[in-house]
């Protein structure tokens, strides 16, 4: 991981009563490096690191303790500002700019892609570039397409993002369905008919040839499982 330290800015907030104090902004923008690359080991790729300016006319009491954090909602992903507080020996807290950049594989559509169109391993490929600059829901691996239906039409070579695609239904709506329930030491399956479509792993209402109306867990195949106690 590499960190760069230029940007520029930032808000100082509660500062204290004394005009003659000054916070060396060195340790500041190192607590902030060392929080950041921490909190983005986990993402995938390349990650840039870079801390922005602290006002080296802050008037902050120099602090021995420094707590870091990011506010409600951020992730450190793009351009954020990272919250940093005083604990010891005066409190004060402030704000400072950074910037996240992932370098790594995403996924595109090979060629055109039509709405409904469920995807094969042809009909994608990966891509290098910078993921923060993409949707957030860009998807970096086949598994999170392949098999899956297009919501809208794609143009070839698009970002592939998990909004543009939804699991195809294992179940359809007027379909004769196989109902398999099982509980402890035994199973039955009946024969029904689906009242609502439903992908695998998802919900679904069957009417039996009873009349009887159950509601279980679609899969694949034309199958509803319902698992009794």
């Amino acid at each position: 991981m590499s960190r760069i330290f230029p940007i520029a800015l930032l808000g100082v907030l509660l500062l204290p009563p004394t005009a003659e104090a000054r916070q060396d902004p060195a340790p500041v923008r190192a607590e902030v490096a060392r929080f950041l690359d921490a909190e983005t080991r986990s993402l995938p790729g390349e990650v840039r690191i870079q801390v922005g300016d602290f006002r080296a006319d802050n008037q902050l009491v120099p602090c021995v303790q420094f707590e870091t954090f990011l506010p409600g909602g951020v992730r450190p992903w793009g351009r954020i500002s990272v919250g940093i507080r005083c604990l010891a020996p005066s409190p004060w807290s402030a704000y400072v700019p950074a910037e996240i950049k992932v370098m790594g594989l995403y996924l595109i559509t090979a060629a055109p892609v039509s709405a409904g169109q469920i995807l094969g391993p042809a009909d994608i490929r990966r891509e290098s570039g910078e993921l923060t600059a993409l949707a957030a829901d860009v998807l970096t691996d086949p598994s999170q397409a392949v098999g899956h239906a297009a919501k809208v039409s794609l143009a070839g070579g698009r970002p592939l993002a998990a909004s543009h695609l939804r699991l195809p239904p294992a179940v359809v709506q007027g379909q004769p369905v196989k109902v398999i329930s099982r509980g402890p030491g035994f199973q039955v399956a009946n024969d029904g008919t689906a009242l609502s479509s439903a992908a695998d792993g998802q919900g679904a209402q069957v009417r039996l040839a009873t009349g009887q109306v159950v509601r279980g867990t679609a899969r694949n195949g034309g199958i509803v499982e319902i698992t009794l106690p």
